[in-house]
């Protein structure tokens, strides 16, 4: 524990003889000179106690509670106190004060000595306050474990002034010995401190008590056995002895362990992301720091030591894991996350004592053989490569699916089963001689009951599949093996009974033994309470309770994974309620709506055989069992229908209890409001003032009115009023007629909201300023915390990473457009979207020239007549300026940027928090203000001072010191314009020895800093050095870590750089900070006796709020992103927060900063595992026990990607970060070990939302494979059809009853369609409430007017699509279009190559499936479909502005055709052969050895996915496929054509279309090889277009060739449209699983880049940097081709049927119009106008159009040909070709 040393202030090394300006020599001497006086200066302090010497511990040891060791200071010397501004910490020991204004002198306070301390820059930690210790003595208390430990100068400045700030906040509202004390609870010894926790996790209890004599690590490791049951005792009795010496230690003790935790804290760099590992190297300095040989050492430790020894090797194993030197730079080493041990791995060494027994010095020793005193000065000789291994495997594959959701699957799988087996007796029914049939009761529930089996069979292979997820040491796989045997032996019990059942049944002869009845019975009941216990019990509480069990060795995993906050009774019951109403609800829907309607097909279709058919091979086998096969792909897709109703109830019930929850807070527009606005002032009044504290002499009008018009001119300062609005809205003083007095009149908005006449003219209507006020009357009506004064309130701070976003927005981008394509400019564009600011922008800016023009001499009345001043004001109205002069360029700039995503309206937003704290302080606190008298300047410092203390905003620019100029003057601008924003950015040094590593370091400026005269350079007020390069993972979380260490007060908001605020929210702060429920701390010692019981509550670790999305008017997408975001980040946190399952925290979250730094940071880090970081931060929370809350009254705004391939990469992102976090060992911990209402929370509200995604796309595709086996099957065979009496009609003899069928059909048409629809439920409800009826109807139709459905279908693909293709490849990659607005109109080219694999292939295979559907199979129901697969198809052309211009389509057209050709004679980035590589390359991978050219990065060196990812997505899938479609087909032919003869073998037939053209290309490419390689050479140098000519002569040969072999499976079907449609269904199927197979067996690495293509054209192999591989590259390059071939043809076809589609809207005149109006929400008379061009280019498209428009209307009528004249000539055209008819 901690044993007191004798005084520990009799070694502390206090005679620093120094003199108060030089810089201090330490001399240590032993303890004799106690009367020397520290401090030059400290008599203006405690001039009464400074010759005390530091050595009476009277004044260190808390004997008796509270004492005052200071007497008051003299104040005398009032201009000395106060000389300097706001000095960070006494000016000799600390370096010049860099943060004062220079301008201020000592005079000007002299004429004002104000309250005590006020001018002090930590005013609560004051002498007149009775602080434990003096700022002086704190400083020592740094400066000394600076020099003991070699940290860095400026590590400790800053985190001095990072103390210091801390305790001046939590002083500021409870007494300075409380504040040390919780402080130091929080961060060390108290019931929430992490490092407590970890301390008896890890066992070190033991370690500390067994005295270091007998080996303490190798005892703990033999005396397993005994000790189990003592060990609850010891650690009871080892926690209250712990308690006890907290109690005992000094106040000096406490604040120096703080501030030793957060000297190793501020240097940490990438160990700040593991807090264990922090937490140990904290407890080994500290127990060096107590033993004497720190104590007795003289000479200080050299700078730097304590990050080169401790810090930088723990940095370099953790960099050198993902990244390895080539040629003196870092490159990516190419490894998936198995094989990394990342910050997780790492961190879970420290959890275990056998993970700390790893730790070996280099000379073989354990660093725990050590006494613990010296471990600390062996850091630097640790082996850490030798220490470290996985913890957790995340392995790619769909195996964490299973163990970590394995509940979801076995409730519903078993419940399917139970429900399904019951209703399909026929399957089982036994089979009497003569026809007769049995159903066996016994067999019926044996068979019911093998649900449990089911559910154990599950369990076992999740139980498996966990095994290889989880290292096989230690006592992990012991519980693993103990539940095996358990299931084994349950599968026995629940499977067995059956077989004996079966036998015992089939033999009796249709009767029942008591016997197997009661057997049945007994195990369908043993079923059930298996498949209860599977479904409800955490597998991680099955055999060793890692939750909550007693055993020491699950104190760690318990500490760290599951201490779950405790919900109150209420939320517990609401969330047990939902669930229990979700699962109640399902079961009953399905089983009457899905199982029953099941029931009659499954008996039609279980005994049919079909008849009269045979195939040359396999004769009858096939055929004959197709209802077979039909029926086992219908149960496949029935139980995907039955996962999707869960969800669907899901959402049902989570809306109804989200807006259940608004009612009872009081949120919704349909709770009863009295007049809300004309309460607003009352409200104000109540709420955001701290009303509480202040003598009443003003009246509350007066107050209110004043926060009531700061909010009104804001917003009139933002141009969002007008003046005559603000009039009306303001509340002006008026004469109240007697004696002179004068009145406040409040606005008449607040009167008149009951007389209705009134209403419309206080603000524009349907306005954002409309918007806010509502908001902010609507938001004052829930219960909000009481707000504390101004000064008592909480420090906290606002961070912003910022990587390259925009700052400001330039003149030329504004006025400038981007490209041909945009056809407006952003200042048109931003004009139209927000018509009512520009327009207040434009008066403002005239009234300003006429201002400026009066100043400068120019008379503008000059001009009389009217109309040329009007055309004088042109310019206005278009640009915003007419002088260039650069204020009013800089006016139009500000005003755009801050309607647009820049960082400057995120700075300039959240600074409002500074107004607010400076408008509150004013309005609370008159008293300061008459202080002042008319000294305006003064009051102003004063204000700014208290702004200063309590906010603070600091942005993280990683690249700071690497901006260009344009960059550098707008962060510039930024600084000026807010001297208090401070800018944390990286800052490099280059190596001090050739070959060294570059120094990198952590800077910090801000406004007031001032400039080197040599760079021009702002000079940083800290710089830290970092031990490497910060940016090891995906950069933002880097990013935000390196800056933390510049964080003050107690709280952070983190923002990200496309977000916005508003002073009436900043105004809620205090409101806000209070959910954190810190502001009334018990006045107990959180050590004491009892006092301790009164810190128990879990603690608040995030408090979210909402967001509004700024771009939800500007069209449909705009619109679908804010709505995803209002039911996502509203509705549902609303209900997940209160049953508690909110884990994500979205940026205007607020965080408990010390909470999340002591638990690992406020993001992680990993490359690619934490790609969506702030989720994981969430989730690490709740997992160590922090509480998460949502608050409904606060809200910032939000931008979001408004393009549509913007919006897709932002959903292609969240899809991959959900493929990841599958991996994650977050997930299976939540996953295995929440109880099962909170984990069903969990789940539908985070992975069950996408894996839903996932089974919706799954279950189209079975439908559709569903409906080609029954159309194979309808038009083969005769369909009995019945009168409306229900008898079959008469010559029906032989036929076969499928209707039940086609009405199941019917049904689950129904069910996908509703599971589609479901999606808009909640954004219309929510609309519903928060706005009202008809503003919820009107949004909603304007969405399905605008196809918003087909948009949802296309998102869900594409969601699915990234999620399964990160869990097969990894690699979370997706070319990136950029950051556009939604009016660029991207190329036909671009969307193809983006979307193609991701949705069209699929929509297109799906497509053709669905012809012969139809052909074979019509019903209406399936027009649902075909509006949906062709959304899959067309969507991205549909969203695209201006898709249907005409000119544009051909220009597109022509774009195309030059995509697909080029490339091939050299190289270029945009082409079809560089998408196509790109598209192979996750599977094949690239070539380890870096070949040739440094260019070749084509893309991020991702791993090659594993063999076993690829097999089954990429083998097993696609052949399976490709059987089924066989199968399908060869059916059909197995029947007797209308002539009567049976066609002739159908399985060669489909082969020799399959394979036929992959042949055909093989030739042409062999033919073509030899004359390249002969002529090649010769041909090359001189003739350059030689390898294109080439290339597109085997191009278009591959192209003849695909279509001749089409043409012919055309003829040989005899122009059979409904079989050759079914012909090329299978030849699709068949060639794609050719191809697959090819490239994941056959293919090795591919090169970087493309020279291997060139050299197959142009035949020159030689000179293109392929060393050796030059003969094994044609070999490979061979197979590539022929697949090429066949995927250009495949892809040239697809593209053109694209086209088609999209041809019939452009024969329309005014097509483009109204799409944009679809759009946009634009009318045609505010639509953007075309672009204009030149002469020139008019000509020039003019020719272009003329000429690819006749080539494409050719292609048209060739294709058209091709198809129809065949068709419409069959009976005329016979070939007599005896090959044909054996084919």
């Amino acid at each position: 524990m901690y044993p007191q040393s004798a005084s520990p202030t009799a070694d502390h090394a206090d005679p620093f003889t120094s003199s108060a300006g030089g810089p201090r020599r330490y001399v240590y001497s032993d303890n004799d000179s106690d009367n020397v006086d520290p401090y030059g200066r400290r008599d203006t302090y405690a001039s009464d106690s400074s010759n005390n010497g530091l050595n009476d511990a009277e004044r260190y040891y808390d004997h008796n509670g509270n004492y005052d060791p200071y007497a008051q200071p003299d104040t005398d010397s009032d201009v000395d106190i106060y000389g300097q501004r706001y000095p960070p910490a006494s000016s000799e020991s600390l370096g010049p004060s860099r943060m004062g204004v220079s301008d201020s002198n000592a005079t000007t306070w002299a004429e004002y000595a104000g309250p005590q301390g006020a001018r002090d820059a930590y005013p609560a930690w004051s002498a007149e306050r009775q602080i434990p210790l003096s700022k002086e003595e704190i400083e020592d208390i740094f400066l000394d474990l600076t020099q003991k430990f070699g940290f860095q100068r400026d590590s400790m400045r800053n985190m001095f002034d990072f103390l210091m700030q801390l305790l001046d906040s939590r002083a500021s509202r409870m007494s300075p010995n409380q504040a040390l004390l919780t402080l130091h609870a929080d961060y060390i010894g108290g019931e929430h401190a992490n490092y407590r926790k970890w301390y008896f996790a890890a066992q070190l209890d033991l370690d500390d008590a067994v005295g270091h004599v007998q080996n303490p690590g190798l005892q703990r490791l033999n005396r397993r056995a005994g000790a189990r049951s003592s060990n609850e005792k010891s650690l009871a009795t080892a926690m209250e002895r712990w308690r006890q010496a907290m109690n005992n230690m000094s106040q000096y003790d406490r604040l120096r362990q703080i501030a030793l935790y957060l000297l190793c804290w501020g240097e940490a760099a990438q160990v700040r992301f593991v807090p264990e590992c922090l937490c140990f190297i904290f407890k080994c300095a500290d127990d060096y720091y107590r033993s004497p040989e720190c104590q007795n050492r003289v000479d200080p430790v050299p700078e730097g030591l304590y990050l080169k020894s401790v810090i930088k090797p723990l940095y370099r194993f953790i960099r050198d894991q993902g990244y390895e030197v080539v040629d003196g730079r870092f490159v990516r080493r190419e490894r998936d996350h198995a094989d990394i041990i990342g910050y997780d791995d790492v961190n879970q060494l420290f959890w275990y004592p056998e993970g700390i027994a790893r730790i070996i010095l280099t000379d073989k020793t354990r660093l725990v053989d050590l006494p613990p005193p010296h471990r600390f000065m062996k850091f630097h000789s640790i082996d850490w490569n030798r220490a470290f291994f996985k913890t957790y495997y995340e392995k790619r594959s769909f195996g964490h699916l299973l163990v970590n959701f394995n509940r979801i699957w076995v409730i519903h799988i078993s419940l399917y089963w139970f429900y399904t087996a019951y209703n399909s007796p026929k399957v089982y029914q036994i089979s009497l001689p003569l026809n007769k049939v049995y159903n066996s009761p016994a067999l019926a529930w044996s068979v019911t009951a093998l649900g449990g089996a089911v559910a154990t069979i599950i369990m076992i292979a999740a139980t498996l599949a966990e095994f290889s997820y989880i290292p096989t040491t230690w006592n992990n796989t012991s519980h693993l093996s103990r539940r095996l045997l358990f299931l084994f032996i349950t599968l026995a019990l629940t499977c067995g009974p059956t077989f004996y059942i079966a036998i015992a049944e089939n033999s009796s002869g249709g009767t029942t033994s008591s016997l197997a009845l009661i057997l049945g019975i007994v195990q369908f009941f043993i079923s059930v309470v298996a498949t209860l216990l599977f479904a409800t019990m955490p597998s991680g509480r099955m055999f060793g309770d890692r939750v909550a069990g007693k055993s020491r060795k699950y104190l760690a995993s318990q500490t760290f994974t599951a201490s779950y906050p405790g919900l109150h009774a209420k939320a517990r019951l609401g969330s047990i309620a939902l669930w229990a109403l979700v699962f109640s609800c399902k079961a009953t829907e399905s089983y009457f709506f899905l199982t029953l309607s099941f029931r009659d097909p499954i008996a039609v279709m279980v005994g049919m055989k079909i008849q009269g058919c045979s195939d040359r091979y396999f004769g009858s086998s096939l055929c004959t069992n197709q209802a077979a096969f039909t029926l086992a792909i219908m149960y496949v897709m029935d139980l995907v229908l039955f996962f999707l109703d869960t969800f669907l109830w899901y959402i049902i019930w989570n809306t109804v209890f989200s807006i259940a929850r608004s009612f009872i807070l009081g949120l919704s527009i349909w709770t009863p409001w009295k007049d809300i606005y004309t309460r607003l002032p009352k409200r104000i009044y109540a709420k955001l003032l701290a009303t509480r504290d202040m003598e009443v002499k003003y009246k509350p009008k007066v107050l209110v009115s004043q926060i009531w018009n700061a909010i009104i001119i804001s917003m009139y300062r933002e141009h969002l009023l007008s003046i005559e609005h603000v009039q009306k809205l303001l509340y002006h003083q008026v004469d109240s007629g007697h004696d002179g007095k004068r009145s406040l009149r409040a606005p008449p908005f607040f009167i008149s909201q009951s007389d209705k006449g009134f209403k419309g003219e206080f603000f524009p209507s349907g306005s954002e300023a409309e918007r806010r006020i509502s908001f902010f009357a609507q938001s004052l009506t829930t219960a909000v915390p009481e707000p504390l004064p101004v000064d008592a309130m909480p420090a906290f701070t606002v961070l912003t990473p910022h990587y390259s976003e925009k700052i400001l927005l330039s003149l030329r981008e504004i006025i400038r457009e981007e490209d041909q394509n945009t056809r407006v400019t952003l200042l048109e564009y931003l004009k139209q979207l927000h018509p009512v600011e520009w327009d207040n922008f434009v008066k403002d800016t005239k009234i300003l020239a006429e201002e400026s023009a009066m100043f400068n001499g120019t008379s503008p009345f000059g001009t009389d007549e009217k109309g040329q001043s009007k055309m004088d004001d042109l310019p206005f109205y278009c640009i915003g300026f007419k002088s260039a002069a650069p204020e009013f360029t800089l006016r139009t700039r500000i005003w755009a940027s801050l309607r647009a995503q820049t960082l400057y309206r995120t700075v300039s937003g959240f600074m409002n928090y500074a107004k607010a704290i400076k408008l509150l302080y004013r309005v609370e606190n008159p008293e300061v203000v008459q202080q002042f008298g008319g000294n305006t300047d003064k009051l102003e410092r004063e204000l700014e001072r208290m702004a200063r203390r309590k906010f603070k905003f600091v942005v993280s620019m990683q690249r700071y010191s690497k901006f260009n100029k344009e960059e550098h003057e707008n962060a510039e601008f930024l600084l000026r314009a807010y001297p208090d924003l401070q800018i944390a950015y990286l800052d490099e040094e280059p190596p001090r020895k050739e070959g060294g590593e570059s120094r990198l370091f952590s800077a910090l400026i801000d406004g007031h800093s001032e400039f080197i005269p040599e760079t021009g350079r702002r000079r940083p007020n800290f710089r830290i050095e970092l031990p490497g390069n910060p940016i090891l993972g995906d950069g933002k979380s880097d990013n935000q870590n390196h800056a933390i260490v510049f964080y003050r007060g107690e709280y952070l908001q983190l923002i990200d750089a496309n977000q916005d605020n508003y002073l009436e929210e900043c105004l809620k702060i205090r409101n806000i900070l209070g959910e954190f429920e810190e502001y009334s701390v018990s006045t107990q010692s959180p050590y004491a006796q009892y006092g301790h019981k009164e810190f128990k509550t879990s603690p608040v670790a995030i408090v979210g709020a909402r967001e509004y999305i700024f771009s939800e008017n500007i069209g449909i997408l705009g619109d679908l992103a804010a709505g995803k975001e209002q039911t996502f980040g509203t509705l549902s946190a609303r209900a997940w927060a209160w049953i508690g399952g909110k884990l994500h925290y979205g940026h205007p979250d607020f965080l408990n900063a010390l909470y999340m730094n002591t638990r690992g940071g406020v993001s992680k880090a990993q490359k690619g595992l934490h790609l969506n970081e702030d989720i994981y931060a969430g989730m690490n929370a709740f997992g160590r026990g922090g509480r998460i809350k949502h608050t409904e009254y606060y809200q910032c705004g939000k931008g979001r990607d408004l393009g549509f391939g913007t919006i897709l990469n932002f959903q292609t992102k969240i899809g991959t970060g959900m493929g990841e976090q599958m991996l994650s060992r977050e997930y299976y911990y939540l996953g295995t070990q929440l109880p099962v209402d909170r984990f069903l929370t969990f789940y539908y509200g985070h992975p069950g939302f996408h894996i839903n995604n996932m089974l919706v796309i799954l279950a189209v595709q079975c439908f559709i494979v569903t409906m080609v086996f029954l159309g194979t099957l309808n038009s083969s065979i005769s369909v009995c059809q019945y009168s409306s009496s229900g008898t079959i009609l008469p010559g029906m003899d032989g036929c076969y009853n499928l209707t039940p069928v086609f009405d199941w059909i019917h049904r689950c048409i129904i069910s996908i369609f509703l599971v589609f629809m479901i999606a808009f439920l909640p954004l219309f409800i929510q609309e519903l409430v928060e706005r009202g009826t008809g503003r919820a109807i009107i949004r909603l139709g304007k969405q399905f007017m605008s196809l918003s459905p087909v948009f949802e279908v296309f998102s869900t693909q594409i969601y699915t699509h990234s999620i399964i293709s990160n869990l097969t490849f990894g690699g979370a990659r997706y070319i990136a279009t950029g950051r556009g607005f939604a009016t660029t109109r991207i190329s036909f080219s671009i969307l193809f190559s983006r979307f193609a694999g991701p949705s069209i292939y699929l929509g297109m295979r799906t497509l053709i499936s669905l012809l012969y559907v139809t052909m074979a199979l019509w019903t209406p129901y399936l027009i649902y479909f075909w509006i949906s697969i062709l959304a899959l198809c067309v969507a991205p052309f549909l969203f695209n502005p201006h898709q249907f211009a005409f000119a544009d389509f051909v220009i597109d057209y022509r774009e195309f055709l030059r995509w697909m050709s080029r490339g091939n004679s050299r190289s270029h980035n945009n082409s079809w052969i560089g998408y196509c590589r790109l598209s192979r390359t996750m599977i094949t991978g690239y070539k380890k050895k870096k070949l040739g050219l440094p260019s070749d990065k084509m893309s991020g060196d991702v791993p090659r996915a594993g063999w076993r990812a690829v097999i089954f997505s990429e083998v097993i899938f696609p052949i399976v496929m490709a059987v089924l479609f066989t199968i399908a087909y060869i059916f059909v032919k197995s029947f007797p054509d209308s002539t009567g003869s049976i066609p002739p073998n159908p399985l060669i037939r489909i082969a020799i279309i399959a394979l036929g053209p992959i042949v055909w290309n093989a030739a042409v490419l062999l033919m073509q090889f030899i004359i390249s390689i002969f002529l090649g050479p010769m041909m090359d140098p001189t003739f350059p277009r030689f390898g294109s000519i080439m290339a597109s002569t085997a191009h278009v040969l591959g192209v003849i060739g695909m279509l001749g072999f089409f043409e012919f499976l055309w003829f040989l079907e005899t122009w059979n449209a409904s079989h050759a449609v079914l012909g090329i269904i299978a030849v699709i199927a068949i060639q794609r699983a050719v191809h697959k197979v090819l490239i994941a067996v056959f293919l090795s690495r591919e090169f970087k880049h493309d020279e291997t293509n060139r050299a197959w054209w142009t035949g020159r192999w030689y000179g293109r940097g392929l060393g050796a591989h030059v003969m094994s590259q044609p070999a490979r390059e061979f197979i590539v081709k022929i697949i090429e071939l066949s995927l250009w043809s495949s892809d040239l076809l697809i593209g053109h049927f694209l086209l088609f589609m999209l041809t019939p809207p452009i024969l329309f005149p005014y097509a483009d119009r109204l799409h944009a109006m679809l759009l946009f929400w634009l009318r045609p008379s505010k639509q953007i106008r075309a672009p204009l061009y030149s002469l020139k280019q008019k000509k020039q498209r003019r020719w272009i159009i003329i000429k690819y428009g006749t080539v494409y209307v050719i292609v048209i009528i060739i294709f058209t040909a091709l198809i129809v004249l065949p068709a419409a000539f069959r009976n005329r055209i016979h070939f007599n070709c005896t090959l044909c008819n054996n084919l």
